[in-house]
């Protein structure tokens, strides 16, 4: 890992690797890049027949307050979805991942982007996350040493750690 914990990293359960994407308002703005980040407003003043025939992979950025629904009937064909969380204490793209993964079977990369904190990832990963694009110092630190630490049972269903165990389907238990 590098020495400068400013960067951005990409962590998935696999550990951190690099991030093929770049972030641009435009696909005029990346250039020649095969991998782009759009803002959902630039995303969707594509024309379909551009995000069809393009030969890059042509993500989507989503802030909280946007509606994921114009999303929907096209997320067979969006290779990632980018859930920002401009601060800690916002919740609301936990809320768009479980509608984008459990609801409607979202099966391209979902990413968390934005303010990652070391005791968010395990519910980032419950509900659908498959990367976290981290900058926190102390989270970097603590993936980096694969230190995770995971709750022992969930009363609510999840994608995450904890497996259904038992009769009650609304309660869930680690295996034995």
């Amino acid at each position: 890992m590098s020495e400068t914990q400013n960067e951005k990293q990409l962590w998935g359960r696999e550990g951190f690797r690099d991030d093929p994407y770049i972030e641009a308002e435009s696909l005029e703005v990346a250039g020649d890049a095969p991998d782009v980040i759009l803002p959902l407003a630039a995303w969707l003043g594509l024309d379909d027949e551009v995000r069809r025939t393009s030969n890059r992979r042509i993500g989507v950025s989503v802030a909280p307050g946007e509606d994921i629904g114009p999303l929907l009937e096209k997320l067979d064909t969006i290779p990632l979805i980018a859930l920002q969380f401009p601060a800690f204490n916002d919740g609301r793209s936990y809320s768009k991942a479980e509608l984008l993964k459990g609801r409607h079977g979202f099966s391209g990369e979902l990413r968390a982007v934005g303010d990652v904190l070391i005791d968010q990832v395990v519910f980032m990963l419950r509900a659908g996350f498959d990367t976290l694009q981290v900058t926190n110092p102390v989270a970097l630190e603590r993936l980096n040493a694969r230190d995770l630490h995971d709750t022992p049972g969930y009363y609510q269903p999840g994608r995450g750690s904890a497996q259904a165990n038992g009769t009650f389907s609304w309660r869930r238990t680690p295996a034995a």
